[in-house]
C-alpha cells in the first residue's frame, strides 16, 4: 500500500483522499439510509396490508355470521320444524296454519347480511308459498344442493353457486322420519362486494375454498370460474398474504389470499433513488473541481523543482526562477537554489580534485585485492586433495581416502555452484558428506539417519541453508555430550510446504539459553559473509520474508529439535 501511494502524484493523492475519506462514506451513508428506509417502509406496508386483510376477513365473517344466526334460529325452532313436517289434512288447513304462524315466523328473520332465504321440504302437504318451497327432484339437481349434500354436519354449509354465496342448513326433523327439509340462505352480494372493493388492502384479494379454488375476489378479470389459486400467474416481485379461517366449523378450510405488487409498496422510496444518485454526483464533481484547482498550484511548482533536481543529477546546476511565494513550496524553492549554488561552488573548488584522488586510491586497492584473490587457485586445492586421496588409496588407507573425497566434494560444491538455489537432493548429499566426515572423526560416538520424501528431492531451496543447523547439532550438541550422539534428519512435503526436521540427543539448552538464541536469531543485523545458524536464518528471511516458519525446541541434557517449513518452489527439471 505504501509503495502504491508513493507512485501516485500529489494531485491524485488529494483526489484519492477525498474519495476515500469523504465521497465514499457519504455515498455509503446514503445507500445504507436508503436501504434501511426501504426495509422499514416495506415492513410497515406489509404490516398494514396484513392488518387490512385481517379486517376484511373479520368484516366478511360478520356478514356470514348474520346468515349463520338465521340458520341456527330456524334450526333450533322446534315449533317451526314440527309445523312444516306436519301432515296437513287439506290445503285450507295449511293456508290457515301459514297465515296464522308461518308467515310471521319467517318474516321476522330478515337481517342485513341476508338477501333472501328459502325453506325447502319434501312434505307433500306443504304448498309453495313465500319463504317455503317444495324440495323437488329439479332442486336436488342444482349445484348448491349437490355441494350441500357433500357435508353431513349439523352446522351450516358455506358454498358459492350461481355467482352468490349461500348457507345451507339441514333443519331438525325432531324425530319425524321420511321428510327432508333444509333452509338455503343467500347472502347479500352487494354487501360482500363493498367489503372486498372497499378494503384498505392495496392489492388483489381472493376468497379461496377448502379445495384451493378461487370463488370470489376484487379482480376476477380473465379468471375462469373455480380456477385453482396456485395456477394464477402473478408478477415475480409480488408479495403474498394469507389469512385462514380456523376454529369456525362452517368456514373451516376457507382462506383469504392477498397479492400485492412490491413496486406499489416501494414506489415512494424509489423516487428518492434518483435524488441519492444526483446528490452523490454533486458531492463528487464539485469538490473534485475545487481540489484539482487547488492542487494545480502545488503540483506545477513541485514538478518544476523535480525537473531542476534532475538537471542537478546531470551536473547542470541551474537555479529556479524566483517568484513571490511564502508557502512551503516557495521556501523549498529558495533553499533548493541556495543548495544548488553551494554544491556548484564546492564541486568546482574542492570535490573535483578530491574525487580524482579517491578514484586513484580505489583503483590501487582494487588492484591489490585482485592480486590477493589470485594467490589462491581453487583448482590447486582440488588437485592437492585428489593427490592426497590417491596416495591414501595406494597405501591401502581406503577410509582416509573416502573422507578426503567427501572433503573435496564439499569444497567443490561450496564454491562451484553458480546458482543461489539448489535441489533438496544436492543439499542432502552435501549434509551426508559432512556427517560422514564427522562420523569418521567421532567414530562409534555418532550415529545419523537421513529420511527424505521422494516428492521433496526435486524442489529447490537456497543453497547451504540447512547444513549450518546440522553442523551446529554435530559440533555443539553431540561433541559436548558424553553419551552416544544420534542425529535424525527428515524432509517431507505436506500440502504446499516443504518440512525439514532435525533432531539430536545432545546436551540441549536451558530455557534461558534457548530464549537468548531466539533473540539472537531475530536480530536484523547485516551479517555479511558470516557463517552459522544466524547466517542461514538471515538468508531464509531474505528469500522468503514471512512465508517461512522456523521453530526450535531444546531441553537441557535431552537434545534439540529444529523444524523449518518453507513454501514449495518450482521443482528442478
Amino acid at each position: 500500500m505504501k509503495k502504491f501511494l508513493n507512485y501516485l502524484k500529489l494531485r491524485d493523492k488529494l483526489l484519492l483522499m477525498y474519495v476515500l475519506s469523504v465521497f465514499i462514506p457519504i455515498v455509503l451513508t446514503n445507500v445504507v439510509f436508503y436501504n434501511v428506509t426501504t426495509s422499514n417502509l416495506r415492513n410497515q406496508k406489509i404490516r398494514d396490508a396484513d392488518m387490512a386483510l385481517h379486517n376484511l376477513k373479520n368484516e366478511l365473517r360478520v356478514t356470514i355470521d348474520q346468515g349463520v344466526g338465521l340458520s341456527y334460529s330456524l334450526y333450533a325452532d322446534s315449533i317451526f320444524n314440527k309445523t312444516i313436517t306436519r301432515k296437513f289434512t287439506s290445503e285450507k288447513d295449511y293456508v290457515e296454519t301459514f297465515n296464522s304462524y308461518l308467515r310471521g315466523a319467517l318474516a321476522d328473520q330478515n337481517v342485513q347480511g341476508v338477501r333472501w332465504y328459502q325453506v325447502y321440504t319434501d312434505n307433500p302437504t306443504v304448498l309453495a308459498s313465500g319463504y317455503i318451497d317444495q324440495l323437488t327432484d329439479k332442486i336436488r339437481q342444482t349445484g348448491w344442493y349437490i355441494q350441500s349434500k357433500a357435508s353431513f354436519s349439523r352446522y351450516p354449509t358455506f358454498i358459492f353457486s350461481g355467482q352468490k354465496f349461500s348457507l345451507i342448513q339441514k333443519l331438525n326433523n325432531y324425530g319425524t322420519s321420511g321428510i327432508e327439509q333444509l333452509v338455503k340462505i343467500d347472502l347479500n352480494m352487494e354487501r360482500i362486494h363493498q367489503i372486498f372493493y372497499g378494503s384498505a388492502f392495496n392489492g388483489m384479494v381472493y376468497l379461496v375454498d377448502p379445495q384451493g379454488r378461487v370463488q370470489y375476489g376484487n379482480d376476477m378479470t380473465n379468471l375462469p370460474e373455480g380456477v385453482p389459486f396456485k395456477e394464477i400467474s402473478f408478477p415475480k416481485n409480488s408479495l403474498t398474504f394469507k389469512n385462514v379461517y380456523s376454529g369456525i366449523n362452517y368456514l373451516e378450510g376457507w382462506t383469504l389470499e392477498g397479492v400485492m405488487d412490491e413496486e406499489n409498496v416501494l414506489k415512494e422510496v424509489r423516487k428518492s433513488r434518483s435524488f441519492v444518485i444526483w446528490l452523490a454526483c454533486i458531492n463528487f464533481v464539485l469538490p473534485s473541481i475545487i481540489i484539482a484547482a487547488m492542487s494545480r498550484s502545488i503540483h506545477v511548482r513541485l514538478v518544476r523543482i523535480l525537473k531542476h533536481m534532475k538537471k542537478v543529477k546531470a551536473q547542470n546546476f541551474q537555479t529556479i526562477p524566483h517568484e513571490e511565494a511564502r508557502d512551503e513550496i516557495g521556501q523549498l524553492t529558495v533553499e533548493f537554489n541556495r543548495m544548488t549554488e553551494t554544491i556548484s561552488s564546492l564541486i568546482n573548488e574542492v570535490y573535483v580534485a578530491d574525487i580524482q584522488k579517491k578514484n586513484l586510491e580505489l583503483k590501487q586497492q582494487q588492484a591489490q585485492l585482485h592480486a590477493l584473490h589470485s594467490q589462491i587457485n581453487p583448482h590447486f586445492l582440488f588437485n592437492s586433495l585428489e593427490s592426497v586421496r590417491m596416495r591414501s588409496i595406494i597405501k591401502g588407507e581406503k577410509e582416509t581416502a573416502k573422507i578426503i573425497q567427501h572433503m573435496a566434494k564439499m569444497f567443490r560444491k561450496s564454491i562451484s555452484w553458480s546458482d543461489n538455489y539448489v535441489t533438496v537432493r544436492e543439499e542432502l548429499e552435501l549434509i551426508e558428506s559432512f556427517l560422514t566426515i564427522q562420523q569418521y572423526r567421532f567414530g562409534d560416538k555418532l550415529e545419523y539417519s537421513i529420511v527424505a520424501d521422494p516428492a521433496a528431492l526435486g524442489h529447490r531451496i537456497p543453497k547451504m541453508v540447512l547444513l549450518p543447523f546440522v553442523e551446529n547439532a554435530s559440533i555443539h550438541g553431540i561433541e559436548s555430550s558424553p553419551d552416544k550422539g544420534i542425529i535424525a534428519i527428515s524432509v517431507a512435503v505436506q500440502a504446499d510446504k516443504l518440512i525439514f526436521r532435525l533432531k539430536d540427543n545432545g546436551i540441549g539448552m536451558s530455557p534461558e539459553e534457548l530464549e537468548e538464541l531466539k533473540v539472537y536469531l531475530e536480530e536484523n543485523d547485516d551479517i555479511g559473509e558470516r557463517v552459522g545458524m544466524k547466517n542461514a536464518y538471515y538468508r531464509l528471511k531474505l528469500c522468503f520474508q514471512d512465508r517461512f516458519m522456523f521453530a526450535i525446541d531444546a531441553r537441557e541434557r535431552k537434545g534439540t529439535m529444529i523444524e523449518i517449513s518453507l513454501p514449495l518452489m518450482e521443482a528442478a527439471t
